[in-house]
């Protein structure tokens, strides 16, 4: 039998008989059938028929990249940009998606004083946890890893805030974080964490400071006042900004929580930390305490001593619905230069974190992380340093209580 028609045969019989082929394959053995059966049609030379052969042989033995190296996986600097490689679902349009947890961008920066550029802060926040993923998620500080707690946890995507209007813009925020409260949870029996209250939580990536205003507002129909754990280098409490002649003016990420004491949104039982600007006097003092709020300066760091500040914070919200507000210019700029309005004499990114790992265990109800402003950044350190605060985020809102102390390791010198 002449060696093409064997092929062609041969190719047949295992089309028919042999294992289930990928498609790639299916493709494959169809070309050579095809190339068998013209080279037989057009009655070549054995010669010529055989050194064909030899070339379909050697085609059939590659391999498609699935058969030879598996899934097309994403590396950690990869593949479309969510935070920590998480699932990426439009969430607002898709009123079907579920989730325990979410990540939701608000590129809103049309309301600061000073430097402007933190629309661009989730973009650098996703960026910045692109080493951080559902595989690797594990931490010494914490000894569990967020993605390993049986809770869904995606990537909603951003708010498309309007930049030219910002009561639209407000607006549209409110609507946006409303609308994924609502949602009913993935896994209701698993993402209770330390809340008792059934609703998905959101950690949303700032934008500027302002987007707070409408986050209360709408978590206030939920579950009414609540308090506010506030680090920040400033009060933001200030009743408004000179000029401001409108009601709409008087919103910037100087004043809302100003305005939203007013609109009765929190308690007076809320704490600011890391505080360090300057001030007209006295008198914002007295107008910060009448918003509610107290005060732990950034000095007190060294005076009082990271276990003191725990203790302070977790006494003054005691079990009540409290939000978490982070405005990365708590942390000293030499260590997280990219933002808007930065002070010198912050916290470090370490103090920051032990802080906010005793603070695990509250009646967390959301959480955010402002302020961003990538433009200012060097080498992404403060994208990175805000991607992993959002990772100790997560974790608080999956903790009953404060991580236990690691043992030291053993002194190896003790062994000598």
């Amino acid at each position: 039998m002449e060696p093409m028609t064997q092929l062609t045969l041969s190719l047949f019989e295992f089309a028919l008989t042999g294992p289930t082929m990928s498609h790639s394959t299916s493709l494959l053995i169809l070309g050579v059938l095809l190339f068998s059966v013209t080279s037989i049609a057009h009655d070549h030379s054995p010669e010529q028929n055989a050194f064909k052969l030899e070339k379909c042989q050697e085609s059939l033995k590659e391999s498609t990249w699935l058969d030879k190296y598996g899934p097309q996986i994403d590396q950690s600097f990869s593949g479309p940009l969510s935070f920590s490689h998480l699932p990426y679902t439009r969430c607002l349009e898709n009123e079907e998606t579920k989730f325990d947890i979410a990540i939701l961008g608000m590129p809103f920066d049309t309301a600061v004083t000073y430097r402007p550029g933190a629309r661009f802060g989730p973009y650098a926040i996703r960026s910045g946890s692109r080493r951080q993923r559902e595989a690797r998620g594990y931490t010494l500080s914490w000894a569990k890893d967020p993605f390993a707690q049986g809770v869904k946890i995606i990537d909603c995507g951003d708010v498309p805030v309007n930049p030219f209007d910002n009561a639209l813009a407000i607006d549209q925020m409110e609507v946006a974080y409303s609308t994924l409260l609502r949602r009913a949870l993935a896994t209701p029996e698993r993402a209770k964490g330390a809340m008792p209250n059934p609703h998905p939580r959101i950690i949303s990536l700032g934008g500027d400071h302002t987007i707070v205003l409408p986050i209360l507002r709408a978590l206030n129909k939920v579950h009414g006042p609540i308090s506010v754990i506030h680090f920040d280098a400033h009060l933001d409490t200030w009743r408004s900004y000179p000029g401001a002649v409108t009601n709409q003016s008087r919103v910037t990420h100087g004043t809302f929580f100003a305005v939203a004491q007013e609109e009765g949104l929190i308690s007076d039982t809320s704490i600011h930390a890391g505080i360090r600007c300057k001030l007209e006097g006295e008198e914002d003092l007295e107008n910060d305490e009448s918003v509610g709020f107290q005060l732990i300066s950034g000095d007190d760091i060294d005076d009082l001593g990271i276990p003191e500040i725990i203790r302070l914070i977790r006494k003054r919200i005691g079990d009540s619905p409290v939000y978490l507000s982070l405005d990365i210019d708590v942390i000293d700029p030499g260590l997280a230069p990219a933002t808007g309005t930065p002070e010198a004499g912050g916290w470090t990114t370490r103090e920051l974190k032990r802080i906010l790992r005793g603070l695990a265990g509250l009646n967390l109800v959301g959480a955010d992380i402002v302020e961003v402003a990538p433009a200012y950044d060097n080498a992404e350190i403060t994208g990175i340093a805000a991607a992993d605060l959002v990772h100790d985020f997560l974790m608080m809102f999956l903790s009953d209580h404060p991580p236990t102390k690691r043992k030291a390791r053993e002194d190896p010198r003790d062994e000598l």
